[in-house]
């Protein structure tokens, strides 16, 4: 009798979190319109992502997995430049946006304006702002709301193997298109 009310409970909730449609929206931009069905500038297939991401890179960026704390080099990494998406290049945080929050990952309070945008995130069971790139749709990381209180209060909390750094001075490369 009591598998037979588990087996009820999982069904209820398991219907209840498909009606959850993904709500994406574009950080610090003027458009805050809910968009569905996105469609990316740059658009690949898993195939042509793998062939292109180291594994950890393409767990992170594509499956939206977690790297490690503390294992990126960028988490010390405060030297005036911009740090791109690590799929397809397009400029995502400058740097001098970036704090040390103590949580073992590179965070920001902002992004580059229209860059990175907000979804909706279920994975481990209760709803987490997931950040993504603009331009390709790859998973970032997450946003909280316990950044510095003396600029925006938020906390871009990404994964290191996510972004590449580009020193200030250098040209940034092209998309990777």
């Amino acid at each position: 009798m009591m598998i037979k009310h588990i087996v009820i409970a999982i069904i209820a909730l398991l219907a209840v979190s498909c009606g959850n449609t993904p709500k994406e929206t574009a950080l610090n931009s003027s458009n805050e319109e809910v968009q569905q069905e996105k469609k990316y500038q740059i658009s690949k297939t898993d195939a042509q992502w793998k062939g292109l991401l180291e594994p950890s890179a393409y767990n992170v960026l594509r499956e939206a997995g977690t790297e490690r704390p503390n294992t990126s080099p960028l988490n010390k990494q405060y030297a005036p430049g911009i740090l791109i998406c690590g799929a397809c290049f397009a400029p995502l945080y400058e740097n001098e946006n970036k704090f040390d929050s103590g949580t073992g990952w590179p965070s920001y309070d902002r992004a580059i304006e229209g860059q990175v945008e907000r979804d909706v995130d279920y994975k481990i069971g209760y709803e987490r702002t997931e950040l993504k790139c603009n331009t390709c749709g790859s998973h970032l990381g997450h946003e909280f709301n316990d950044g510095p209180k003396k600029t925006t209060g938020k906390r871009h909390c990404i994964n290191g193997v996510a972004m590449d750094f580009v020193p200030k001075g250098e040209e940034l490369p092209a998309l990777r298109k």
